[in-house]
């Protein structure tokens, strides 16, 4: 590996390099502030690491792995969202101390996953890291503390095994498909191959069944079965990580594969609008009547995971950026939610949105985390989840799906009465006994302050990361014509 595609691939191995760290870490006893502190400067050396490198362009493991601006900058978000979950952790109380070592080595594992998932241009690159970012998500879910005639944690994680192992297999059965079809695994090349047959029924048949699994990961319906119940049932760091990362993976990946498709391309933009359909009126019509925060917050993913395919519907960079530009604002929109949850939490345990009653006394910094944060979500200007969704309907408007951009907006009036209905709790509800105020440590306030300042920067000024976007995608998936081998 000569200096610059060692440069080009600094965050992997940084990354790499902590996972390494914490595994000497876990052989020891007793040792979960010191795996807490690898963490934390792991994901501050891969934030350090991709800035360095974030110009650098290279093509990998003769031809499989393409580090390119698209990459570069994804990997960015995933390093940032890596830091605040760690910040938001905390002491992690409803893991068992002992096990609280392995729970950063998986956290770390599953984040290097996502991190390499955005760079494989082959499907066989493709189908390890969307592996080594899965697995270790599996094993963190029922790792949380066990309560007297509780074990929803196991319900969980068997539903979570059991739906990404069968999604995974459909994937992999339309990728053979493809494969099949182009005798090739890279992804522009096989794609090139498959035009001249592409609405043929077995490429559309393949095409399909290659989506599941990145429909599983993003949440969307039908792949949708796991997600309310694995938030309920992971420990409130753990839905963090679920919530978030993976879906910005998701979406990277389908970026990907719908950039190689032509933009007339009726069958496909066909199936991605009834997917946004179904998806959204699922999520937010079961949101209305939660009352479990985390519960709410799963259904109402499922309903801006349909909020993202209406960009891919467009089948246009315009779509393509304003669907990456909207996951990414979700991820930081979520995350400040699990901030309030994790602290609001008693001893780790779930929190009812009743719970929330009283918040802006007992902290108000909270409070207002939860606001900036809710009100994003609901697509309220001038937050980033406004912006998101108007990107997101302007570049459907402008390909002429005037009937789905009509279903988005009477969706999103939906969402704003159960997201209201959490903001009322915490602004004027009243608890039935007192609650003791909430004392923030200073990894809290300053992950509250950052998450508030991200929301409304990228509502107010979006220009600069939709521009961002919008020059990686240039040259995404062109044919690799150099490979460099490490």
């Amino acid at each position: 590996m000569n200096s610059s595609s060692f440069l080009a691939f600094l965050p992997e191995l940084v990354l790499l390099a902590g996972a390494l760290v914490l595994f000497f870490v876990t052989l020891g006893e007793g040792l979960g502030t010191r795996a807490r502190l690898v963490a934390l400067i792991t994901g501050g050396a891969t934030i350090a690491a991709t800035i360095l490198s974030f110009h650098q362009q290279a093509v990998l493991f003769t031809g499989a792995y393409r580090i390119d601006a698209f990459s570069q900058l994804l990997k960015l978000v995933f390093a940032g969202g890596f830091t605040g979950i760690l910040l938001l952790s905390g002491s992690l109380p409803d893991i068992r101390e002992r096990i609280r070592p392995e729970y950063y080595l998986f956290l770390t594992l599953s984040v290097t996953g996502l991190v390499m998932l955005v760079s494989c241009v082959d499907v066989i690159a493709l189908i390890i890291a969307l592996e080594l970012s899965s697995f270790p998500l599996y094993l963190l879910v029922p790792m949380r503390r066990e309560r007297e005639g509780q074990r929803s944690q196991m319900e969980s994680a068997i539903k979570y095994i059991m739906f990404g192992v069968a999604a995974n297999g459909i994937m992999l059965f339309g990728l053979s498909y493809l494969f099949g079809l182009t005798g090739t695994t890279s992804l522009p090349l096989m794609f090139v191959k498959l035009a001249p047959v592409v609405h043929s029924p077995l490429a559309i048949v393949g095409l399909a069944l290659a989506f599941c699994g990145l429909f599983y990961k993003l949440a969307v319906f039908p792949f949708h079965f796991w997600t309310p119940d694995v938030y309920q049932g992971a420990s409130n760091e753990t839905a963090s990580l679920i919530a978030s990362l993976p879906k910005v993976g998701a979406v990277a990946v389908l970026v990907r594969f719908t950039a190689l498709a032509s933009p007339d391309n009726a069958t496909l933009a066909t199936l991605l609008t009834g997917l946004a359909i179904a998806s959204m009126f699922f999520g937010n019509l079961i949101a209305l009547v939660q009352k479990d925060f985390k519960r709410l917050l799963g259904f109402s993913g499922i309903a801006h995971a349909g909020y993202a395919v209406v960009g891919f519907v467009a089948l246009s960079d315009a779509g393509w950026t304003a669907a990456l530009y909207y996951i990414t604002g979700y991820m930081v929109m979520v995350l400040a939610c699990f901030v309030v949850i994790s602290r609001v939490s008693r001893d780790g345990t779930n929190v009812a949105i009743e719970e929330l009653a009283g918040l802006h006394r007992r902290s108000p910094l909270l409070a207002a985390t939860l606001i900036v944060g809710v009100f994003g979500l609901a697509g309220i200007p001038p937050f980033v989840g406004f912006m998101g969704k108007l990107s997101l309907l302007t570049a459907a408007w402008a390909k002429g799906h005037h009937a789905l951009v009509i279903v988005t907006m009477i969706n999103a009036a939906i969402a704003v009465y159960y997201y209201l209905r959490v903001v009322k709790e915490a602004v004027f509800g009243d608890p039935v006994a007192q609650p003791a105020p909430i004392v923030l440590d200073i990894p809290t306030r300053i992950l509250c302050v950052a998450l508030i300042v991200v929301i409304i920067g990228l509502g107010v000024a979006p220009a600069t990361m939709m521009d961002a976007i919008t020059q990686s995608l240039a040259g995404l998936n062109a044919p690799v014509v150099t490979t460099l081998s490490p």
